[in-house]
């Protein structure tokens, strides 16, 4: 995104030298949970999801190395959703006097949170407009691509294929269908030969096509931060 001075890297070093593990399946945060911290993914797959009025679930959120969450702490004391691992999981966790020290003494590091904010703000924008407007196979097809691009930011060796980690239902919690729906869907992507489905990995044999399938935009492209103060 931008190349870090040595001082920064540094600080991002000591910032994110407390962590916590959390073992596969544990709650690390209940919506509506006093939340005084904010969380970096380092190692594993986590996911954030809303229960709503008829006890459904939605998932809002899929989280991989190198994210970020919980920021909503640094404005509300209650977490607005619940955050479960899928896999055990190491984070870094960085309370709010941190960031406050964060603010004075590398401002450019405090706005690089307010941009991957605001990049998760307009990705969650992008599915809520896809739940809303497009059909169960482009929703499918859409979080396909999402979670191997995402993946792939933390492991460039993700190319085609990658493991998928989830469950149908959670797929489906993910883009409101049913699992038999969501079944329905992987399968018939696989018969018009863009997916293949082996060993708990996905296979991407025509991307283009997929591409064609869905909304999807990759909102780490395009990005304009010319605006970022200087590194110290």
């Amino acid at each position: 995104m931008v190349e870090l001075t040595p001082g920064e890297r540094n600080t991002l070093i000591q910032v994110e030298e407390r962590t916590r593990t959390v073992s596969r399946g544990a709650v690390l945060l209940r919506e509506h949970d006093r939340m005084d911290e904010l969380f970096v993914v380092r190692e594993g797959m986590m996911m954030a999801y809303v229960l709503l009025d008829d006890g459904s679930r939605q998932i809002v959120r899929f989280l991989f190395p190198g994210d970020i969450f919980a920021l909503s702490a640094l404005v509300y004391r209650g977490s607005p959703d619940t955050v479960v691992a899928l896999s055990t999981a190491v984070l870094s966790v960085i309370d709010r006097p941190t960031i406050a020290r964060l603010s004075e003494e590398h401002p450019r590091l405090l706005c690089l949170l307010l941009v991957l904010n605001q990049i998760e703000r307009v990705a969650a924008t992008d599915r809520m407009a896809g739940l809303g407007r497009t059909s169960a196979r482009a929703r499918v097809a859409t979080l396909l691509l999402d979670l191997r691009n995402r993946m792939r930011r933390a492991d460039m060796d993700i190319d085609a294929i990658f493991p998928l980690r989830l469950t149908q239902e959670e797929i489906g919690d993910a883009t409101g269908l049913t699992a038999v729906h969501v079944n329905r869907m992987l399968r018939q992507l696989e018969e018009d030969g863009m997916i293949a489905r082996e060993s708990g990995r996905v296979v991407i044999r025509d991307e283009a096509a997929l591409a064609r399938e869905t909304n999807y935009v990759d909102r780490y492209n395009k990005l304009d931060l010319g605006w970022l103060p200087p590194g110290r």
